[in-house]
């Protein structure tokens, strides 16, 4: 991972060139001649790395390289720390009166010395190591590493699954035999085999939806307590159930399905003392056809879970044809799945033969191939997947290492991201791509927006297949995402090899934060750069007063994450500490109670990306200071019920691409930010509007959205709103024409807005209209002239007075390809079950549900 540490110093480096500061300056042939050695070496620290894991001296050599690169990012965050506060207090008297630490300036230029010297005999016991072919090798880099991905977008479906119909069927007939007691299914067999995705398949099948009328999904793992357990079932029954025993725990599962048919899977178990099960299942309702489901490497688990013989599946491996077919739907998804080079379908199929049947390794080779288009890179893949194949004793392992081989350097350090969370531990795609924006490991080219560059990071992971997609929104975009247990036990190896993460705390980079951390594995580091919540879906952290004081003590962090947290101390305490960490970029206090303001010391955080502060319910006011802040990209304030409006002076954030949240001032509110300081921000991809009082909208700033020609994702939420006015207000806020998604959430009025039509937004993709009083589409919705909607993805939710034909959308929306209704009791005529309950989802060329 050296590599990744190099590629992301050197974007830093050139950057900071470009900016010339005055302290930068100084040092600038130091820093020249460090960028000219770091890019020589580029072209062989790639295979250096994959080597370092059979030569514990190369292991060494290039430990020592990684740390006298983090040193040097260090240096030159402080030269550029020290440039900015010149430009602040730039006069020329006061540099006379008070000159420079000359002492401090030649300190750092020895070090710099120092380091390069380091760096370049480094270079040489590199290249003496890898051999003298490597001098043939200076120059030339695998181009396909190194450039952005093929696609932007996710090109394989998570959802096609091969070969794993038998499987299903047989579970779902077991199910429906059901009747007295609990029947206790087993899926068992080795990892990468596809269990989890059995139970995945029969556990979301509409019949077992049908079936079912309580459903809980618990991920075990191999580090679980009983409480835990229990308090994950609870979750999935909409109960938080904080501060219960566990006595008490029960007791309140059981009320939950008391009468009821349920279904209980439980993924991933390993433990083999059956007491905990015990306990659990003698406090459940017994009879009504009840199931649980097992899944599990170990029959041993099975039969202390009382499963029977005549109730334990095996999963079968894939046979030749399906396994190919599996590799060709991700290999070649760029062409539908279709090889259309010949050349490259022999050896396909010797690569995929080497699998051994294993739908993981399957994938992963076939996520790697995916960005490979030569014969001579397969044949490189094949000859290397031999080789790891002769190191080991399994196929998984092999496919999996292979694939993180081959990850270009930026992508290796988003991959061991991961290592940070827990085990099954459901992650947000917004979580990780804010952390890799802060941290400098997207890379950004000809002004390319960061938050776009970062979901194509994530999109790289999951075209992998080393990434696993949780939930996706009605329109295909991936919300949530885990990994594979084991990609994880790689993902932590890989980390703790290159001190990235490791459990202990002691000298890694990144850490995660939860309720069960010490104090000491902060104390013992302070070089971290990034401290992350860590915390699973549905728990908080609480995090103590001695640890919570440690933050601050990490000089060097980039990025503090401190989301859905608890502090023993006050809030305003912590914060007021955090003001001195001014390296930092990106800052998330998201449902951190109880976050009422942000203190004076925060306005030093000039380097912040990205600010977090949505589902702050008590956070009333933000601070003026917040426009200092030139370098803010993201800044979210969504679902903040008690903030009124932004500060003054918004728009002067030209660099802003993505605003959530954004309430704007009324008339009265003097010191408030009006809607049209939006028209400053042309930078924007993404905005968020809650929109309330019609005074919030100025007759001379209706027209403040439509010249936003970056904006591509528009929510416009009037919950709460007031007043007949807001909606003729409404009806004149024209959003841009480039607009891709258009959410709109409690519209107020009966009638849609005139500018909801194919002509005013022709390059709209996805609408979503939820709640509120809308009843007719205004006659501009439905095309004049023989326009269409381009419109792809659609969803209306909870509408109860809209009426609207299927065969009128179908016209109107030819381009149509997946809808999502539910809880709309007009729209009786779309093909759509239960369409004024739960409904369901229609996709063309599917039956609807």
């Amino acid at each position: 991972m050296v590599d990744a540490v190099v590629t992301v110093f050197l974007e830093r480096l050139l950057k900071t060139l470009e900016e010339e500061g005055r302290v930068v300056n100084e040092f600038r042939g130091q820093f020249e001649k460090l960028q000219n050695e770091l890019q020589l070496m580029q072209c062989f620290l790639k295979d250096a790395d994959k080597q370092k894991r059979k030569n514990q001296t190369l292991h060494g050599i290039m430990a020592n390289l990684r740390e006298l690169i983090y040193e040097s990012e260090d240096i030159l965050a402080d030269c550029q720390l020290q440039s900015r506060e010149d430009n602040q207090c730039s006069n020329g008297w006061l540099e006379f009166i008070y000159p420079p630490n000359l002492l401090c300036q030649y300190q750092t230029g020895k070090r710099l010395r120092e380091i390069n010297e380091k760096i370049t005999n480094i270079k040489q016991s590199i290249m003496s190591y890898l051999g003298p072919s490597i001098t043939y090798d200076m120059g030339r880099r695998d181009a396909s590493n190194d450039q952005f991905p093929r696609w932007s977008s996710p090109v394989y479906d998570h959802t096609q699954v091969v070969g794993l119909e038998d499987d299903t069927k047989k579970i779902k007939g077991w199910l429906c035999n059901a009747d007295v007691g609990i029947l206790k299914i087993g899926i068992v067999g080795m990892g990468g085999l596809g269990k989890t995705t059995i139970a995945q398949m029969v556990f979301n099948d509409r019949e077992t939806e049908d079936r079912f009328e309580r459903r809980m999904w618990v991920s075990v793992s191999q580090s679980f307590d009983e409480e835990q357990i229990m308090r994950s079932m609870l979750r999935t029954l909409g109960d938080a159930s904080v501060g219960d025993d566990r006595g008490e725990l029960l007791r309140k599962i059981n009320q939950y399905l008391l009468g009821k048919r349920y279904l209980i899977v439980m993924d991933d178990v390993w433990s083999l003392d059956g007491n905990w099960w015990s306990r659990i299942s003698e406090g459940l309702p017994k009879g009504n056809g009840s199931s649980v489901i097992i899944t599990t490497r170990l029959v041993k688990v099975l039969r202390k879970m009382e499963v029977s013989e005549a109730r334990t599946h095996q999963p079968d491996i894939l046979n030749d044809n399906n396994s190919w077919l599996l590799f060709r739907k991700i290999a070649f998804a760029g062409s539908g799945g279709e090889c259309t080079k010949p050349e490259l379908e022999k050896i396909g199929k010797e690569i995929v033969q080497k699998c051994n049947g294993l739908p993981l390794a399957i994938k992963a080779i076939g996520g790697m191939l995916l960005y490979k288009s030569h014969y001579h890179e397969w044949k490189r893949i094949a000859d290397n997947f031999r080789d790891e194949l002769g190191e080991n004793d399994d196929t998984v392992m092999p496919s999996l290492q292979l694939s993180y081989d081959e990850l270009p350097p930026y992508l290796k350090s988003c991959f061991l991201s991961f290592s940070l969370y827990p085990e099954d531990c459901v992650i947000t795609k917004e979580q990780l791509v804010h952390w890799w924006i802060g941290e400098g490991f997207v890379p950004l080219r000809s002004g390319r927006p960061s938050t776009e560059a970062g979901e194509d990071c994530f999109t790289g992971l999951t075209n992998r297949c080393l990434v696993e997609v949780v939930e996706k929104t009605y329109n295909e975009t991936i919300h949530t995402c885990k990994i594979h247990d084991m990609v994880r036990e790689l993902v932590i190896k890989m980390a703790e090899n290159n001190a990235f993460f490791e459990v202990t705390g002691r000298g890694c980079r990144h850490f995660g934060i939860d309720t069960k951390m010490d104090r000491k594995q902060l104390a013992t580091n302070h070089k971290l750069r990034a401290l992350m919540s860590t915390t699973k879906t549905g728990e908080v952290n609480k995090i103590s007063s001695s640890i919570a004081n440690r933050f601050s003590e990490c000089k060097y962090l980039r990025v503090l994450d401190l989301c859905k947290s608890i502090f023993e101390m006050p809030l305003t305490s912590l914060l007021s500490h955090i003001g001195f960490l001014q390296h930092l970029t990106y800052l998330s206090l998201s449902n951190t109670h109880p976050l009422i303001q942000l203190p004076p010391s925060l306005e030093s955080l000039i380097n912040l990306t990205i600010l977090n502060l949505s589902y702050s319910q008590n956070l009333k006011v933000l601070p003026p200071y917040l426009t200092k802040f030139k370098k803010l990209r993201v800044l979210d304030v969504s679902n903040c019920g008690s903030l009124e409006y932004l500060p003054e002076g918004l728009g002067r954030l030209s660099n802003l691409e993505v605003l959530l949240g954004f309430r704007p001032a009324r008339a009265s509110q003097l010191k408030g930010c009006r809607i049209a300081e939006l028209r400053n921000l042309s930078q924007l991809r993404k905005l968020g509007l809650h929109l309330v009082w019609d005074d919030e909208i100025g007759d001379s700033e209706v027209s403040a959205l439509v010249n936003l020609q970056q904006l591509q994702f528009l929510t416009i939420s009037c919950f709460d709103s007031h007043g007949s006015d807001l909606v003729d207000k409404l009806d004149k806020l024209y959003p841009p024409p480039g607009l891709l998604e258009l959410c709109l959430q409690f519209y107020p009025g009966k009638l849609s807005p005139a500018w909801l039509n194919p002509i005013s937004l022709h390059m709209l993709r996805y609408l979503w209209i939820s709640s509120g009083n809308l009843a007719v589409m205004h006659e501009s919705f439905f095309g004049e002239n023989n326009s269409a909607w381009n419109i792809e993805g659609l969803m209306f939710e909870s509408l109860s007075d809209l009426e609207m034909e299927w065969q009128t959308v179908q016209q109107v929306m030819p381009s149509l390809k997946i809808v999502n209704a539910s809880w709309c009791p007009n729209l009786e005529s779309f093909p759509i079950e239960d369409v004024g309950f739960r409904g369901g989802v229609w996709k063309k060329g599917e039956r609807g549900r």
